[in-house]
């Protein structure tokens, strides 16, 4: 039985989706603390211009250490639209783009008030997208080592996350070449159907 533990979030990463494509049972830690600079909040895609980094805004508490699970998102502009329109300039050429556009486009017209919960879902409307069902439930403690599970929460922050994945066709590879694990989007809006069959073919 192959239970994993990963942190959700925003669009993750390819290695995030390879991770859960292969496990019987996921683990979603939700009692950790947030730490900035990770993907917690970010996706990273491929724009005409190269890579291109979509951060969501949050609200910053007054506590040193606050969960991830108690942040909010900050709301006082509309990041949702300029997130919709970069992903339109990175992907409207793509040959899945308007596949699956209309599965995606209500998570960036839906109010929100927790990040943890617009993690949750943008993992839950991939995976459909993806065809890919999996079991899952949430952590209750946090535990810094766990013996029960592979622990794949390290993927969480990119810099520790080497994973280097198998070539496919990109939009502006002619410009800027193969960029590598980018946000499941990019996977999606590019293989379509046959997403699935490469997440698992892929090693962590």
């Amino acid at each position: 039985m192959n239970n994993i533990l990963i942190h959700p979030s925003y669009f993750p990463s390819i290695s995030h989706f390879v991770a859960i494509a292969k496990a019987d049972i996921v683990t979603f830690e939700i009692e950790d603390n947030f730490q900035k600079q990770t993907n917690r909040n970010r996706m990273y895609i491929y724009s005409p211009n190269g890579i291109q980094l979509l951060n969501v805004p949050i609200k910053h508490a007054k506590e040193a250490h606050q969960r991830t699970k108690d942040v909010k998102l900050e709301t006082a502009f509309d990041w949702q639209k300029q997130h919709f329109k970069s992903l339109e300039a990175a992907y409207r050429t793509s040959p899945f783009f308007e596949y699956f556009e209309d599965d995606i486009l209500p998570i960036f017209q839906k109010k929100h008030t927790f990040l943890m919960d617009l993690n949750l879902e943008t993992m839950s409307i991939v995976s459909k997208c993806l065809r890919l069902e999996f079991d899952y439930n949430e952590t209750t403690e946090y535990f810094h080592e766990v013996d029960d599970k592979v622990d794949f929460r390290n993927l969480i922050n990119g810099k520790k996350d080497t994973a280097i994945f198998d070539s496919y066709t990109q939009v502006f590879v002619d410009k800027h070449g193969y960029l590598n694990n980018l946000s499941i989007l990019d996977l999606l809006f590019n293989e379509g159907r046959y997403a699935l069959d490469y997440l698992k073919k892929q090693q962590l």
